[in-house]
Order: C-alpha cells, then sequence, then structure tokens
C-alpha cells in the first residue's frame, strides 16, 4: 500500500495562492491515480480534483475549474494541488487520496479510494 503525507497548508488572503503537496511512500506512486478533497467546517467531504497514474488526465470539481491545477512528479513521488484566486469559501482541511482500481482522474467518490494523507488546512481570509 501506499502511504500519504500532505503538507503545503496555511493562511492566506482572498485572491492569493498555495501549493499543497502529497508525498508517497511505500509501493510505486506511479501506479495510483490520485485525487484531492477538502472538508469545510461542518460539511461534508468534497471532491476537489484527481490526476490519472501517468499525468495526462485530470478532473476538477466545478467549484475550482480555472482555478486550481493538479499535477504530480512519479519521479519524485508527489503529487501537487496549485491553488490559485482563493477565495473564504476554499478554507478546508485539504486531503489528497491514492486509488490503484483503474487508471482513471473520474473517480469523484471519496470511498473510491482507500488510501488518505493526514490533511493539510488551507484558511483564506477575507
Amino acid at each position: 500500500q501506499v502511504q500519504l503525507v500532505e503538507s503545503g497548508g496555511g493562511l492566506v488572503q482572498a485572491g492569493g495562492s498555495l501549493r499543497l503537496s502529497c508525498a508517497a511512500s511505500g509501493r510505486t506512486f506511479s501506479m495510483y491515480a490520485v485525487g484531492w478533497f477538502r472538508r469545510a467546517p461542518g460539511k461534508e467531504r468534497d471532491f476537489v480534483a484527481a490526476i490519472s497514474r501517468s499525468g495526462t488526465s485530470t478532473n476538477y470539481a466545478d467549484s475550482v475549474k480555472g482555478r486550481f491545477t493538479i499535477s504530480r512528479d512519479n519521479a519524485k513521488n508527489t503529487a501537487y494541488l496549485q491553488m490559485n484566486g482563493l477565495n473564504p469559501e476554499d478554507t478546508a482541511v485539504y486531503y489528497c487520496a491514492a486509488h490503484n482500481l483503474i487508471d482513471t482522474p473520474y473517480y469523484r467518490a471519496s470511498r473510491l479510494y482507500p488510501y488518505w494523507g493526514q490533511g493539510t488546512q488551507v484558511t483564506v481570509s477575507s
């Protein structure tokens, strides 16, 4: 199995940017599709973005499309979430997750991802 550790969260003003990282260890990272999810206070955990094993295919939630970019570097065993144009509604704990069911970025249901990191807090002030 793969172990995931997120980093890069923090406090940023509205309109600012952050880049989250998801470092993987254990099994071969390139065997896993990766997703980013977030849980805002008092809300369910929501899909944000996902990327295929090779990084050639991506998928985004409508709420972040055009502002967030998911990428990965399999040589570094790391996935990224570049977040631009942040607004207070983006405040949440962000989690990376991985699955090796099939090579697709189109799994949006969190239950399909068996491997999760511990999360990193992103807070956007107005």
